[in-house]
């Protein structure tokens, strides 16, 4: 019977999937991505710009919170690139998500797709996805359950920790890229990708100390890595965490593994800007080399197809995910499972 239900959805996608290629929406959109690198690229010398000549001033503030949004647009961009949603010739893709990643925000496109890509085969599935594995911040219950003393005490109120922790993603962002390029394993074009990142890292740091007082240079420097680290990761937090775990053996069919894992965030252009795109979540994991643009066309073909075939689709706003989040990692850091547990399973039981 599972088996029967699974073809079922199988079937499902490749019709949803024959709907969407036939609007077009799958077609590339150029224009959008050159006009963005261009405007990217402009704001992020403007901003360098600005710094040099503010000098020695507390306004300098403002800048590092934009320098932060714009490096947060190349990181966005490197994305996708990565899926190839920008040129139809992956060679451009690749090259273009390398370079501006890099050398925009300081991120490895390497390191980002590897994991990004293990993330997107299975998301929220225990020991698959490396975005729910073990760190500072226990995503799966049985690994909160393991932990004692003063890291047992943190765990159980993680949740509250979780937005702050955020504001240190943007270095530990730049730490896991250089790692991951000096790996052991190949990796195409390291040199060029540890060069940009390097050299990017040492703009944003030379810069203010030779304009301004250290003290202040050293401020700049923070506010920027900290915004940078809650955009940055603010955008992808909200789309998966709180939404049902997947056991490590079990199998289900890309549809609803897409679909029943993912979150969207409602919003309009403001949100659709600061978040990349990402808050089409279910869409972009349907389609994930569908340009940006098209994710916001596609929705209701995505909504509509859900709704026909009895799968949930799941949408709420940024502030009310973020308060899903915290609630679902208190409750981990609590060993509280069942709330968590992929529908699926109790289907299956």
């Amino acid at each position: 019977m599972s088996h029967a239900r699974d073809n079922k959805f199988v079937s499902s996608y490749t019709e949803l999937a024959a709907e969407v290629r036939a609007s077009g929406l799958l077609d590339r959109r150029r224009g959008f991505y050159v006009a963005r690198i261009g405007l990217t690229v402009l704001s992020f010398v403007g901003i360098w710009t600005a710094v040099i000549l503010l000098g020695d001033t507390w306004w300098q503030i403002v800048p590092a919170a934009l320098l932060a949004v714009v490096s947060t647009q190349f990181g966005f961009l490197g994305h996708d690139g990565a899926h190839r949603q920008m040129f139809a010739s992956a060679g451009a893709n690749e090259w273009n998500a390398r370079i501006l990643a890099a050398a925009g925000a300081g991120l490895s496109f390497h390191w980002w797709r590897n994991k990004h890509n293990r993330h997107h085969k299975a998301p929220n599935q225990v020991g698959t996805d490396p975005d729910i594995a073990d760190g500072p911040i226990a995503f799966v219950p049985t690994v909160a359950a393991e932990r004692t003393g003063l890291y047992g005490w943190f765990t159980r109120h993680q949740g509250w920790f979780f937005v702050p922790l955020l504001t240190l993603e943007g270095a530990a962002l730049h730490v896991a890229s250089l790692q991951g390029l000096a790996a052991r394993t190949a990796v195409p074009h390291r040199a060029v990708e540890i060069a940009l990142i390097l050299l990017r890292l040492l703009l944003g740091v030379a810069v203010p100390f030779l304009v301004m007082s250290p003290g202040l240079a050293v401020a700049f420097i923070a506010v920027q890595l900290a915004v940078f680290g809650l955009l940055l990761g603010g955008s992808f937090a909200p789309n998966h965490k709180g939404m049902p775990l997947v056991p490590k053996d079990m199998r289900v069919d890309f549809l609803r593994r897409q679909v029943l894992m993912s979150r969207n965030i409602r919003g309009g252009p403001v949100t659709d800007f600061m978040m990349g795109g990402l808050n089409y979540q279910i869409e972009h994991h349907l389609f994930p080399s569908m340009p940006r643009p098209n994710l916001a066309k596609v929705q209701p073909l995505v909504r509509a197809h859900c709704a026909r075939h009895g799968v949930q689709y799941t949408e709420t706003s940024l502030v009310g995910s973020y308060g899903i989040v915290i609630r679902y990692l208190n409750q981990v850091g609590l060993g509280d499972r069942d709330p968590f547990t992929c529908p699926l399973v109790r289907m299956y039981r």
